[in-house]
């Protein structure tokens, strides 16, 4: 494997070739913003947050989109590259809902997260706002688009799943948005509600409506399990709050495991509390608990074969 050195603010780093600066600062614990990348999704450079400055080009270019070269001296924290990160993040917060204090994202948003750390506060820049209406029409999936900074990742994750494809950017300018073929609600298109897209959103625009109001980010411990529905053996997170387990979410899937809706919602069934020891059965038009040799039909060959016992 070929190795390139280069120089990240002042230190002298290796890695191997065909490398992006922005996965070069992360293997070397050098924090740079970014809002529309994801390790297993192909970079977009979209949002241009992670823009840095590399000695000979013009511009500054995105992190995630360039990679590195042999003697490449690249700075991070320069006045220059902060201005622009922080003329970036106030054109977001511009057309962006600022109701923070009852948004369930709190504590887990990266644009709060870039504000704070840039002092964004959103009184830069006024113009029109979004206006458009919250889709709450499937019980799985809250949309609120008046809250999406257009990143893309939840596109890409979309598309990452053979035969998906379901959502993509509709309109231009201004209006441009996430939407659905045709621009339907969720509940009319082809989505099975796998929630890829909600478990890389880095905003509030997709919410898990299972998980609305149980708890903050801070309140809740996660823990990570693989779904044994199916071959795929996808991932998931319990998430625990004061011990009890409040919710089911998905997990950003890598190479493009589907995420099916069975599988988070049959993980749910183990920390059912109404959930009862032996299964029903309609019998004269009641349900009856019965035994689960009864249940799977197994009554007759238990009974020869605890006679030959």
């Amino acid at each position: 494997m070929e190795w390139f050195t280069l120089t990240i603010d002042g230190r002298e780093v290796c890695v191997p070739k065909g490398t992006t600066v922005l996965e070069a600062c992360s293997l070397n614990n050098i924090p740079i913003p970014t809002l529309c990348h994801n390790p297993e999704l192909t970079p977009s450079g979209s949002c241009r947050l992670c823009v840095v400055q590399i000695e000979g080009m013009r511009n500054l270019p995105p992190a995630c989109a360039t990679q590195v070269t042999q003697g490449m001296k690249v700075e991070t924290q320069t006045p220059k590259v902060r201005n622009a990160r922080k003329m970036i993040l106030e054109l977001l917060v511009a057309s962006h809902p600022l109701d923070c204090m009852t948004c369930q994202k709190l504590g887990s948003c990266l644009l709060a997260k870039y504000a704070y750390e840039y002092g964004v506060k959103g009184n830069v820049f006024q113009g029109e706002k979004h206006d458009l209406p919250i889709d709450d029409t499937n019980p799985y999936i809250l949309r609120d688009l008046n809250k999406c900074i257009l990143c893309g990742k939840c596109i890409a994750t979309c598309e990452a799943v053979s035969e998906r494809s379901v959502i993509g950017f509709a309109y231009r300018g201004f209006k441009t948005k996430v939407a659905t073929f045709m621009d339907t609600d969720l509940k009319d298109s082809a989505c099975v509600y796998c929630n890829r897209c909600v478990s890389v959103c880095p905003v509030g625009a997709l919410m898990d409506r299972s998980m609305i109001g149980k708890g903050r980010e801070w309140e809740l411990t996660t823990e990570e399990v693989t779904c044994t529905f199916c071959e795929s053996g996808c991932k998931f997170n319990l998430n625990f709050k004061n011990g009890n387990m409040v919710g089911v979410t998905a997990k950003a899937a890598a190479h493009g495991r589907p995420l099916c809706l069975k599988g988070r919602i049959g993980s749910d069934f183990r920390y059912n509390s109404e959930r009862t020891a032996r299964p029903f059965v309609k019998q004269d038009g009641e349900f009856v608990q019965v035994t689960w040799g009864e249940f799977l039909g197994l009554g007759d060959i238990l009974e020869k074969i605890n006679s030959l016992v």
